[in-house]
């Protein structure tokens, strides 16, 4: 029985560890979920949950896509100035929430292999972020992509570890 109980452990372990954020890595995976079950099964990305469901996204980012999501952890919003991820969720300030959660989807599946150093991506906010390749790290504007390649069933998942801002 104790044999069994390790063995569950060590493949939870392993299970919970593949999706863990790695920083300068490549991680490439397929997941059986859509890109908002994909972010609610990872304790990293509840921040950002929070904010898609606040933004009123859910059923957008649940639909057909495909979808390209640079995904902020809960350490990328913690860096944002105290109040602000707060402030933003609360209901009159929805528009803006939106303009900076849609900053972060690109539409199409864009794979870490499609990106191109200099690269300027459109989002579904209207303007674009440029990709910055050097040294094997990728970087969207400011942020760096610590996972990438998170397939869903409706587009992928590249995980970032700064909150990107478009012009206000």
């Amino acid at each position: 029985m104790k044999k069994l109980g390790t063995l569950l452990m060590l493949t939870l372990l392993i299970v919970a560890s593949s999706f863990t954020p790695k920083s300068n890595s490549v991680h490439e995976t397929k997941i059986d979920a859509d890109i908002v079950d994909l972010a609610i099964s990872q304790d990293f990305l509840t921040t950002l949950v929070a904010a898609v469901k606040a933004g009123d996204l859910v059923d957008v980012l649940k639909g057909d896509g495909p979808f390209t999501v640079f995904a902020p952890t809960n350490d990328a919003f913690a860096k944002l100035p105290a109040g602000t991820v707060e402030n933003l969720l609360k209901p009159e300030n929805k528009a803006q929430l939106v303009k900076i959660l849609t900053y972060h989807v690109v539409p199409g599946k864009v794979m870490s292999s499609d990106l191109k150093n200099g690269q300027m991506a459109k989002t579904v906010e209207g303007s674009s972020v440029k990709v910055t390749i050097m040294d094997g790290k990728v970087m969207i504007n400011n942020a760096n992509v610590t996972a990438a390649d998170i397939e869903a069933d409706n587009g992928v998942v590249h995980v970032i570890d700064t909150v990107i801002m478009p012009s206000m």
